[in-house]
């Protein structure tokens, strides 16, 4: 299981900020399950430093990468290779780094959905889903909620221009859920939303984006896409205005974690004990 040269295969984590990740947690906990002895490191790399770090670390020998806030979206613009779902969404959270090309791939909709589906047991189908923000996070994330059939999705964003650049991309037909837009402050509240995801980085700076109250009820679930030792400003402001269920995004990750494992060592590991021990080390 060792690498060409009977060295330990590297791989990590990019972002801005990163001490708050949990991923080599969780990899560390996927190696010791699979008997894949890898090393998983934390790069906190700039946006002004992405291009010039990946084809450092692709020199390094470095063999696969996460990708999280802020350059999703940046990182999908520097690979050699996007995978089908990677580039529908305009975002990668998984390279694949070899010395000649780097492969870019996404599983942050896949993990939501596994989230969503098998661990939460959520009924999708026919529900009004909101998406609060219109970055990396949601282009991951939009064509994978649209596979479960929702009725109606929003998206809203501080700026309607970049939740309007989803909608334009977002696939069209009979069967696929109406998709629209609209500003943080003009959420309708016409009809109850049965699904609320955060998908903003504000959890990161101590904050909870704008949202009216009045859109959530008691049977309203909120799912916050960050996650804390601690209960994320979202999951706060949506126990105290009455949510249904609230949600931290503890699962999505632990779920894309697998996938990318999977995409890097071609094994995916069990992962509800992982979430088990994540939860209670949460607590």
């Amino acid at each position: 299981m060792l690498g060409e040269y009977g060295e330990i295969d590297k791989y990590g984590v990019i972002g801005y900020p990163i001490s708050h990740s949990r991923s080599p947690v969780i990899h560390r906990l996927f190696a010791l399950q699979t008997g894949h002895p890898i090393q998983y490191d934390l790069y906190k790399v700039a946006p002004f430093e992405l291009a010039t770090c990946i084809r450092m670390y692709q020199t390094q020998g470095i063999k696969g990468l996460n990708v999280t806030v802020p350059h999703k979206s940046k990182v999908a613009e520097l690979v050699d290779h996007l995978s089908d779902r990677a580039a529908k969404a305009g975002a990668v959270n998984t390279l694949v780094i070899k010395h000649d090309e780097i492969y870019g791939d996404n599983t942050d909709g896949s993990g939501l959905v596994q989230d969503l589906v098998h661990n939460l047991q959520l009924h999708v189908k026919g529900c009004n889903i909101l998406i609060l923000g219109a970055g990396g996070a949601t282009r991951g994330i939009l064509h994978p909620l649209l596979g479960l059939q929702p009725a109606r999705i929003m998206i809203a964003n501080r700026t309607i221009e970049k939740a309007q650049a989803l909608v334009e991309a977002a696939p069209e037909g009979a069967a696929v859920a109406a998709v629209a837009a609209c500003r943080f402050d003009d959420v309708p509240t016409d009809r109850p939303w049965h699904l609320v995801i955060n998908a903003t980085s504000a959890g990161l700076k101590g904050q909870a984006p704008p949202y009216p109250a009045a859109a959530i009820n008691s049977e309203t679930i909120c799912y916050d896409l960050s996650y804390g030792l601690t209960p994320t400003p979202f999951s706060l402001w949506a126990h105290e205005h009455g949510a249904g269920k609230s949600v931290m995004g503890w699962g999505m990750l632990v779920e894309q974690a697998a996938d990318s494992f999977e995409i890097w060592r071609g094994v995916r590991p069990n992962t509800a004990s992982v979430l088990k021990q994540l939860k209670i080390s949460a607590t």
